[in-house]
């Protein structure tokens, strides 16, 4: 029996040589979770909805660009939702003005998703649980704010109250500890 990983691998293989076996594969074991990683990003959950469904089509099309050497199935797929999830936040034409009490609802949304472990939410044996959880809190934070949540520097900078250098530099020497880690 194939671990998830192997088996995310085989079936984006099979999406390569046009099996929609493989796609049907991939979306039962994932979509539940990229839907959640979008809607994170996003905070709307029909447009975390619609972005998945875009990066299904874009899985299917660009299944023979994985490269299992070069990371594992299940990154090579979240990273093009959390690509797809960002890029829809940069564009804003999917956005919808909000009421002030809604914008009150999302802020405490927003503090009460920061005090979350996303850790607890991994593989057990994943290698970059390991890694991360080797950080110090401040760059795990910053990363998985960054990388997990579609937080920019500024935003970072603002919801940790510090200044933007401090944020920048917090990220950038924790993914360095990271790269040293994984390697």
């Amino acid at each position: 029996m194939l671990d998830p990983q192997q088996a995310l691998a085989s079936a984006l293989s099979a999406c390569a040589r046009g099996d929609r076996n493989g796609l049907r594969a991939i979306y039962d074991a994932e979509a539940a979770r990229l839907v959640t990683i979008a809607h994170r990003i996003l905070r709307r959950h029909d447009l975390a909805e619609e972005i998945v469904q875009e990066a299904f089509i874009q899985i299917w099309n660009k299944a023979h660009q994985y490269a299992p050497d070069r990371g594992s199935a299940r990154g090579w797929i979240y990273a093009i939702v959390r690509n797809r999830a960002l890029n829809a936040l940069r564009d804003g034409s999917r956005e919808d003005l909000l009421e002030a009490d809604s914008l009150d609802r999302l802020q405490e949304d927003a503090q009460a998703e920061i005090a979350v472990d996303p850790l607890a939410d991994m593989d057990e044996h994943s290698r970059l649980r390991d890694c991360l959880a080797g950080l110090d809190e401040t760059k795990r934070r910053s990363i998985l704010m960054a990388y997990l949540s579609g937080y920019s520097h500024g935003e970072i900078a603002g919801r940790l109250k510090v200044p933007l250098g401090t944020a920048k530099a917090w990220i950038r020497r924790g993914l360095a500890s990271l790269r040293e880690c994984m390697a």
